[in-house]
């Protein structure tokens, strides 16, 4: 099988594994499953949530290597990334698997603010688990710059970790966290010199994002689903900003990063017409930011945890469609300089450019 069929595949059904992690089981992005690497591309495969165990894949070892199966019959040999710097500890006694985490092949990503002022409320977005992880004890609330730093210099020497990503549940005050964000990306930058991506909800003064500038070289603004009705099911306080702020801050953000500097996630399977996903795409391309296309991702303790994924069939398509859009308008993964668009491991877009 063709290693952006089988990205596909495994994106969208997951693969019963044993004896190897799992992934982490909550978090701000799609968290549930674990990183695999085969055929030159990285995939971050579900492996916890309840649709896996229908999978035709699995994991198994055959003469000391761990290869992918589909009904038993062998798709690819797989690796999978490991990280000596989250054995270690702060001198304060804090894992550093507790302050951040190797995604894919060689990014370091974090959640500087695992708390998110919309959790507990009415607007949270039902697709989000970026508090579970917190209540299970595998991270702390808030990470201080200097602990990212110490943790991003140490991983950078050990594991080769290329880039960052910076994330943040959405904080009551003005800025939207985006002030903890530049602090934190300034500290792992003098530290480092990594390129680092910082992902935020729009703030309403657009002129906050400029504080970013001086330390982060990419952001990631996620509107999630351009389908406005199925945002106000799914993630109530991102459909309560008007859908032309996005804009702004998108254009806002390419003025000031460039040109496929900027991304925003777009969900597949939450209720929404692919021709939403389409036109939506075309829009973000134009304004030159990346979109990046990627299929629920049911995580266990969600408030979606019992939805199903959309088919490979459909991704394939979509992924087709999309593809030929970012390349008519110049924007590529390839040009990206750090973040999830770098990283792959959650989309097969880039396999299909």
């Amino acid at each position: 099988m063709e290693t952006k069929k089988l990205k596909v595949e495994l994106l969208c059904r997951g693969a019963r594994v044993s004896g190897v992690n799992k992934g982490r089981k909550g978090g701000a992005g799609p968290a549930a499953g674990g990183m695999f690497l085969f055929g030159g591309t990285v995939v971050n495969v579900p492996t916890q949530s309840w649709f896996v165990s229908q999978s035709p894949y699995s994991v198994d070892v055959e003469d000391g290597r761990h290869v992918i199966k589909r009904a038993g019959e062998r798709s690819a040999d797989v690796r999978f990334p490991r990280a000596t710097f989250q054995e270690l500890t702060t001198d304060e006694g804090i894992p550093y698997k507790k302050i951040a985490l190797l995604h894919g092949a060689n990014c370091l990503a974090t959640t500087t603010i695992q708390t998110c002022v919309y959790w507990n409320t009415p607007e949270r977005c039902k697709f989000c688990a970026i508090e579970l992880s917190l209540k299970s004890g595998a991270t702390i609330a808030r990470k201080k710059p200097e602990q990212l730093a110490e943790v991003a210099r140490v991983a950078k020497e050990l594991d080769r970790v290329r880039h960052v990503t910076l994330t943040t549940g959405t904080t009551a005050a003005p800025d939207k966290g985006i002030n903890h964000l530049a602090e934190t990306a300034r500290a792992i930058k003098e530290a480092t010199g990594l390129p680092i991506h910082a992902q935020f909800e729009p703030p309403k003064e657009l002129s906050v994002i400029n504080r970013l500038y001086d330390s982060v070289d990419t952001v990631g603004i996620h509107v999630e689903t351009f389908d406005r009705a199925v945002l106000k099911e799914v993630a109530l306080c991102k459909a309560g900003i008007p859908f032309q702020h996005y804009v702004d801050a998108w254009k806002r953000s390419v003025e000031l990063f460039g040109d496929g500097q900027v991304s925003s996630y777009v969900i597949v399977g939450l209720g929404e017409r692919d021709e939403s996903i389409v036109e939506g795409s075309t829009l973000l391309a134009e304004l030159g930011v990346y979109p990046f296309i990627v299929p629920l991702r049911p995580i266990p303790g969600s408030m979606l945890e019992n939805e199903k994924p959309p088919g490979p069939d459909r991704m394939f398509s979509l992924y087709e469609q999309v593809a030929e859009i970012v390349h008519d308008h110049g924007v590529s993964w390839r040009k990206n300089k750090a973040g999830c668009v770098r990283c792959r491991a959650c989309s097969a877009l880039p396999e299909f450019e």
